[in-house]
């Protein structure tokens, strides 16, 4: 029974984090880039277009291959207009606002589950060469 009402806490507490990071002013915004992007196919496309690419120039470079000139030019130029697209840029952002979040609240968990205790503004602070942080999945 005990573990029972522990979860209900851990759960109740878990709605109060996620409610309280949906209440962040940027929160919102990121998600209306994220939806503005999702409904432009343009930019969807030049997205898609460039992580194609970067991930063929990944592949050639973890198999050891010579990358062509051209290629690396061409996927430079595609990352300029991606870019230069306010649209597929505030998506980008977003992103990262997003993860940056997720892997601050990730973090703070993995701290608390390591320690066995509230982790303090030192032991957030500590590099990941202990490991434990979490930063090592990304």
């Amino acid at each position: 029974m005990q573990t029972v009402i522990g979860e209900d806490v851990v759960t109740q507490k878990t709605r109060e984090l996620c409610e309280a990071i949906v209440s962040q002013p940027g929160f919102r915004s990121s998600h209306q880039r994220i939806e503005a992007f999702m409904a432009d196919p343009k930019a969807r496309d030049l997205y898609e277009a460039v992580v194609t690419r970067g991930q063929t120039l990944h592949d050639k470079q973890h198999r050891a291959e010579a990358l062509d000139p051209a290629e690396i030019e061409a996927f430079e130029k595609e990352r300029e207009q991606l870019l230069a697209n306010p649209v597929a840029k505030g998506f980008i952002d977003a992103q990262d606002e997003l993860h940056d979040i997720k892997h601050s609240v990730q973090k703070f968990i993995s701290k608390t589950l390591e320690l066995g205790r509230l982790p303090g503004e030192s032991d957030m602070e500590e590099g990941c060469g202990q490991g434990g942080c979490g930063c090592h999945s990304h």
